[in-house]
């Protein structure tokens, strides 16, 4: 009965902020903040909705100025509500193009100055990795989920390229972001669904780095993503 309830509730509360965010985002489309002004709204009455306990130790990743690369691993559709309330000012994410065509979230997706990739067409998609690297150079962080599609598991999946290339590209550091694994612990029918620790990791620089160095770098982000996430574990089960 209560899980019933909440997805009711978090039904009014999406149509809500959907409304909200197209009256922010008509009146300044495209803006670089936009998508942290949405994922806010998002996230915070939703985490309250849901039950979930939160707890962020993101110091790195909120001192880190403008211009990165943020990457996260990537769990289930509850991110969006889990991840929101620790996206910096001035950061944009990238999509699927179909996302555009998603009720309300799409629109916000769109206006929130969020980069669109048609990931069938590889020209496509490389005109959008252009497209980044410039939007990086202009002070505003890009937000990736390397593994390139949900995973719930216990091991991250293997890393994409194209957040690596974007910050060798641009010169940026990258900022791991790593989430506890709550989408099999969750549990919405209880009145304390669940907890759920975020963490950010210190900025690995890419100044100097060519494109020979990705493989490396994608090792070493992966390997401490995937230790930080096994300690955040631990950390919980001994709670």
């Amino acid at each position: 009965m209560l899980y019933i309830i909440r997805m009711f509730l978090m039904g009014l509360h999406f149509i809500a902020v959907g409304g909200l965010g197209l009256l922010i985002g008509l009146c300044r489309p495209f803006h670089p903040d936009n998508s942290r002004v949405f994922a806010h709204l998002y996230s915070r009455p939703a985490t309250r909705i849901l039950g979930l306990r939160l707890d962020t130790q993101v110091e790195p990743l909120l001192e880190q100025p403008p211009g990165c690369v943020i990457i996260a691993n990537h769990q289930s559709n509850y991110d969006l509500f889990v991840l929101g309330q620790v996206v910096p000012r001035r950061t944009v994410c990238i999509g699927k193009k179909s996302l555009k065509w998603v009720p309300l979230f799409g629109q916000l997706f769109w206006l929130g100055g969020n980069v669109l990739v048609n990931r069938g067409n590889a020209q496509q998609a490389r005109r959008a990795l252009l497209a980044t690297t410039r939007t990086l150079q202009r002070d505003t962080s890009i937000w990736v989920f390397p593994e390139g599609t949900r995973n719930p598991g216990d091991d991250l999946l293997a890393f994409k390229k194209g957040a690596f290339h974007m910050a060798i590209d641009a010169g940026v550091p990258i900022v791991p972001l790593c989430v506890s694994r709550y989408a099999h612990s969750m549990r919405l029918n209880r009145w304390r669904a669940g907890r759920v620790t975020v963490r950010s990791l210190p900025a690995i620089p890419t100044q100097g780095l060519t494109s020979k160095d990705i493989p490396q770098l994608m090792q070493q982000c992966r390997e401490q993503m995937q230790h930080c996430i096994d300690d955040l574990e631990r950390e919980l089960q001994q709670a």
